[in-house]
């Protein structure tokens, strides 16, 4: 039986973590979440779900993968044999995000190109989805799909982002991911210096920085403290949201990491230092991106609601209109920024495929490369779905469903199970005594009681919000074909892989029993 890889060191196990937390939606959701949720005020709830949910479960999931010793079903299973399935069910999570993540990735790495001639041309909404995409007219109705035909101008930086994820993860923890965390995080650190530095120069910055942390205590309070928000609880909710989605947890990554520190090695100080980092990143992402949406409502004598925006439109289309505009150096500005999310987007997307390499490696005992092999090769293929026509139509709809049902039920699902039905107890006391600090009881009450009622929360929101009405205007056979069918397919997965398969030897036996 091949021995379990370890982190070389502490500082790589930390970046690695790092590199997994600091994703794409550090750069284009966070600062728009604080925007348009009070400003300044919306940190109150933010830290207060730092507190009370991210570091809570990120330590139970550090826990767990290190007292595990094996990926996210292996570990689970340790724990309890009744929870292996849970964690298979966040292991096929991770494999539809891999599937549209890495062509997000992609697009990144078209605009790093692009940004240097500044292909984009004028109109940046056109050239996303006309020219670089292929969005047909009318690619989904009630009659069905115009699937638009393979984009090459996708598939080709798709191919070449296949091939790095394909170079790194057959190289292993230590060589592969260990090494390029090393390298990248430090990178994607001064490249957003350098931006943010760049973009608080520019004449109009103060504009979007006063749209951004000017504080709006009535959209968070409610209304006999003063509110003026009959919404304000959502803030809240979204700001739990955003830390949960951000910091990588509830579908197995953390786990899977950790399963690969030394026994000996600090876990609390560790997840403290992943989780300030995470948000550290954050908000200097959100200081560089207002400071360049003020320079573009000054400019374009627009108001900063008019230009402000989030996700693939901030990334793809908004921003190529601001480095249009910036005085000097537009390439090489452009070409930071979108350096910036290709590096964020690749090792986040490393950290989601090891999730399933581990998974396979320990339930079926494949080498390495006959489970890099296979998962690449599967998830690639799966991939060319989202470099058609209607790709980035199929891609949104996923996202949308993975995200609010999957990660939040399999979050929620995961506090109960193991703050509930299994010895939680033990696992903070595990965690004290290889960590420079002890984490007390607060740490049962957040995982037992704060965390899955706000949980239970999110999901009762998002379920009310699904059936009230389709998810932008879609017709319902694509939200059932890519939404409810997608998840329902998960759960028959997770239940074959559970059930159908024996693991392959003794791997699985050992650790805290429930």
């Amino acid at each position: 039986m091949q021995q379990r890889e370890q982190w070389n060191s502490r500082l790589g196990f930390i970046l690695a973590a790092a590199g997994s937390a600091i994703g794409l939606g550090n750069i284009w959701r966070f600062p728009y979440v604080v925007y348009d949720n009070g400003g300044g005020a919306f940190l109150i709830p933010y830290f207060f779900a730092l507190l009370t949910a991210g570091i809570p479960i990120l330590l139970l999931e550090f826990g767990i993968g290190r007292l595990g010793g094996g990926s996210a079903p292996l570990a689970l299973s340790r724990l309890s044999r009744r929870f292996e399935w849970l964690g298979w069910w966040q292991v096929m999570i991770c494999f539809v995000i891999t599937t549209f993540y890495v062509v997000v990735v992609a697009w990144s790495l078209s605009y790093f190109f692009y940004s240097f001639n500044l292909n984009w041309g004028t109109d940046t909404k056109a050239f996303l989805f006309g020219t670089y995409l292929g969005v047909p007219d009318g690619v989904v109705t009630e009659a069905g799909w115009k699937l638009g035909g393979l984009q090459w101008q996708v598939f080709l930086p798709l191919a070449a982002v296949w091939l790095g994820v394909y170079y790194v993860l057959q190289r292993g923890v230590r060589r592969g991911i260990e090494k390029v965390s090393r390298i990248f995080m430090p990178i994607l650190l001064v490249i957003m210096v350098l931006f943010v530095i760049r973009a608080v120069t520019l004449p109009g910055a103060s504009v979007g920085l006063n749209h951004l942390f000017t504080p709006d205590f009535g959209k968070i309070l409610p209304a006999f403290l003063g509110g003026t928000n009959p919404d304000w609880a959502s803030v809240w909710i979204a700001a739990y949201g955003q830390i949960f989605f951000s910091l990588s947890i509830a579908f197995a990554i953390m786990v899977t990491y950790a399963s690969y520190l030394d026994k000996k090695q600090d876990v609390n100080n560790s997840a403290f230092i992943t989780a300030f980092s995470n948000s550290g990143f954050e908000f200097l992402a959100a200081i560089g991106v207002f400071a360049a949406i003020g320079f573009m409502a000054v400019s374009s004598g627009l108001d900063v609601k008019d230009v402000a925006t989030a996700g693939v439109g901030l990334a793809f289309v908004v921003f190529p209109q601001i480095i249009n505009e910036f005085p000097t150096l537009n390439g090489t500005f452009g070409a930071l920024f979108f350096l910036s999310l290709v590096i964020a987007g690749f090792t986040s997307l490393i950290s989601v495929i090891e999730v399933l390499i581990a998974a396979v490696m320990d339930k079926f005992r494949l080498t390495r490369k006959a489970t890099v092999n296979w998962i690449c090769g599967i998830c690639a293929l799966i991939s060319l779905m989202y470099v058609t026509g209607a790709g980035i139509i199929f891609l949104d709809i996923v996202d949308h469903f993975i995200n609010n049902f999957g990660i939040v039920i399999a979050g929620l699902l995961e506090v109960i199970l193991i703050g509930w039905f299994a010895k939680a107890t033990s696992i903070r006391e595990e965690n004290n005594l290889v960590s420079d600090f002890k984490i007390g009881s607060w740490w049962n009450v957040m995982i037992m009681g704060i965390t899955p009622l706000v949980l239970l929360v999110m999901t009762y929101q998002n379920f009310t919000v699904e059936f009230s009405k389709a998810y932008e205007g879609y017709p319902f056979h694509a939200l059932l074909t890519f939404g409810w069918l997608m998840l329902a397919m998960t759960l028959i997965v997770t239940f074959v892989l559970t059930y159908a398969f024996k693991w392959k030897t003794a791997a699985h036996e050992g650790g805290v029993q429930a």
